[in-house]
């Protein structure tokens, strides 16, 4: 009575915008000319220097020409308004929630948890009240809101979900993850502040999980373990990606020079976690020796990193961008099939926050790769500093469920990425 009750995951959708809000690079940059030659954005005697930043990052991001920006975004002048950034999230969220009652044939009514999470996006009423209002979900539901939590909030979400979940039996938990662009474009001069413009896309997920014993049948996966470090208790760890304004008042988030390294060693800390819980025997014998000898005979020994492929066979990165997936590629000793997923994400879609880790999964089973008992790690790192992982289990070969944000272009990936 008093083990843990299994969570499941019974169903997920990932938002797909529709294809005229579709973006190439040419595009941006030809819109980004207009508006900086009309005095909009920034000033005209920094256009050219900055132009060339701008397109530079651009054309090694990673990124395709068919990523998608918010409706706002494309009209000249741009609409960056209120108004406009609720349109944007409630079409993201919506779409998304649609689509999965949908697939699954649950009823709003039989949500008894919901737990949304956008950043810097938090507007009164709140999301969740949004998503309450426009489902027409019930008086009794536990709702929270999460902000300000970075691109690993969707691991945050789901943990919490999945604590809710323990004390209130028999019933469903609807997670939703997005972002919203429209209010948060740059419109200033500070290069650090400017990456983001680059990088971040529409998109947004929603997430069906279950406590019901009789779930497990129809059932995708099993969540079996969330990992969570968070290291801001180190200035640098803290202050490596903040949301302030920047030497002409205008706000942005900027990302200071340490978040390689903090990224590096707040990962560290969540695979030295997480490690003990999946591994097998043999890599922590081999994990424990090397540390022994290190530390007592010879401290040059490098450490020894576990080959996390005999734990897991799917990698779900977060697509926060090239450099972000290269260095894990590298540091997890993965193959470039490991991490196709990922790259192809960021690819179409761009990096969608901390919804991305599910257009990831999707990716997988729309590519058929997806079988019984199959291991999956979710991996996000956000600001704060964060990184949170989450391991599921697939419950049978898992087949795309309708309307899967790769259904219309599963047969051009992958793509080769030439940087």
């Amino acid at each position: 009575m008093t083990r843990p009750k299994p969570v499941y995951l019974v169903d997920f959708s990932c938002y797909l915008p529709p294809s005229h809000l579709k973006v190439s690079i040419q595009k941006i940059m030809h819109h980004v000319r207009i508006i900086r030659a009309s005095g909009m954005w920034g000033k005209k005697a920094e256009n050219d220097y900055l132009m060339d930043f701008v397109e530079k990052i651009l054309e090694r991001s990673g990124l395709g020409q068919e990523t998608y920006v918010p409706e706002g975004l494309h009209c000249l002048p741009i609409e960056q308004t209120m108004a406009g950034s609720r349109k944007e999230t409630e079409e993201v969220i919506l779409g998304a929630v649609d689509n999965l009652f949908q697939n699954t044939g649950i009823s709003p009514s039989d949500i008894g948890i919901l737990v949304v999470n956008s950043s810097t996006f938090n507007p009164t009423p709140s999301l969740s009240s949004i998503i309450v209002n426009k489902c027409k979900l019930r008086e009794n539901i536990k709702s929270l809101n999460l902000g300000g939590m970075g691109c690993s909030a969707g691991v945050i979400a789901i943990e919490v979900a999945k604590s809710l979940l323990q004390v209130h039996r028999n019933t469903y938990a609807l997670v939703i993850s997005t972002e919203n662009i429209t209010q948060n474009l740059y419109l200033g001069n500070n290069k650090s502040m400017l990456v983001t413009n680059c990088l971040f896309r529409t998109g947004g997920a929603a997430v069906l999980l279950s406590n019901l014993s009789k779930d497990r049948k129809r059932a995708k996966y099993e969540l079996v373990h969330t990992v969570r470090v968070h290291t801001g208790g180190d200035d640098r760890s803290y202050g490596c990606a903040t949301q302030e304004e920047d030497e002409d008042g205008i706000v942005g988030v900027s990302l200071s020079k340490d978040l390689p390294m903090v990224a590096a060693r707040t990962l560290k800390i969540n695979i030295a976690t997480l490690g003990p819980l999946v591994l097998p025997l043999s890599e922590k014998l081999l994990f424990f020796v090397t540390f022994v000898k290190k530390k007592f005979f010879n401290p040059k020994i490098k450490h020894y990193m576990p080959d996390f492929k005999l734990a897991f066979e799917h990698f779900c990165i977060h697509a926060g961008g090239r450099a972000l997936i290269d260095e894990l590629e590298k540091n997890l000793h993965l193959s470039p099939l490991h991490v196709e997923a990922s790259r192809m994400t960021l690819h179409r879609f761009g990096n969608t926050s901390s919804s991305s880790i599910w257009y990831e999964l999707a990716y997988t089973e729309a590519k058929g790769r997806m079988k019984k008992g199959d291991r999956i790690w979710q991996i996000a790192l956000g600001s704060g500093f964060k990184c949170n992982s989450s391991v599921w289990v697939a419950l049978r070969d898992v087949k795309p469920s309708p309307n899967s944000p790769w259904e219309d272009c599963l047969h051009k990936y992958p793509v080769e990425i030439d940087i």
